[in-house]
């Protein structure tokens, strides 16, 4: 099956941008990545996915030479960042620089040669681990060297092409469901 992207069925997911900082053959770059999560605490190692093969695009193949890269999970303030970094490749604009001009910060990595951009919800410097090819995009999974966040800052959300903010907590079932979800599945326990 082939979903493609616009898809409307395909719209019911939800992600957190992922802002992918790296530096390698094509200089200092930043993209946006829809697909970037966790994938273990235990060793931190997060993934993010990268449209077409290993070589196709700037942070494809700066990942691949340097191995390692940076993950800033934009913040509500930054879906414009989201908007230049997703627009172009690497490979032909200087994102880095028309960011700084637009007023945008970075500040160097602690333990990767890349950049790390300021405001956002969470920033990771990873080595990569692993990079596999799956279907249409390629899986970079990074273990995590150094990580911050900012408590001040919520995550930006992504789903078919539009930006949200989180909104508000919706509160887990309370404590006379959750006790009698406890006592159906005592009752359903298979032997």
């Amino acid at each position: 099956m082939d979903l493609g992207w616009g898809n409307p069925k395909a719209g019911k997911f939800a992600t957190s941008p992922g802002l992918i900082t790296s530096s390698g053959i094509n200089g200092q770059n930043i993209m946006a990545a829809e697909w970037t999560y966790y994938v273990s605490f235990s060793p931190a190692l997060i993934s993010v996915h990268i449209g077409g093969g290993l070589s196709d695009k700037a942070t494809s193949e700066n990942i691949t030479k340097s191995k390692e890269f940076g993950v800033n999970i934009a913040s509500e303030e930054q879906s414009i960042i989201c908007s230049i970094a997703g627009a172009s490749s690497g490979r032909e604009v200087d994102k880095i620089s028309l960011l700084k001009e637009l007023g945008v910060e970075f500040y160097p990595a602690k333990k990767i040669n890349a950049l790390m951009l300021s405001g956002s919800a969470l920033n990771a410097e990873c080595r990569l681990l692993e990079s596999r090819v799956l279907g249409d995009h390629t899986a970079f999974i990074g273990e995590v060297l150094e990580i911050e966040s900012n408590p001040l800052k919520k995550p930006l959300l992504y789903s078919f092409g539009k930006y949200y903010s989180l909104g508000e907590q919706i509160a887990k079932p309370e404590k006379k469901m959750i006790e009698r979800i406890e006592e159906l599945e005592k009752k359903y326990r298979k032997k």
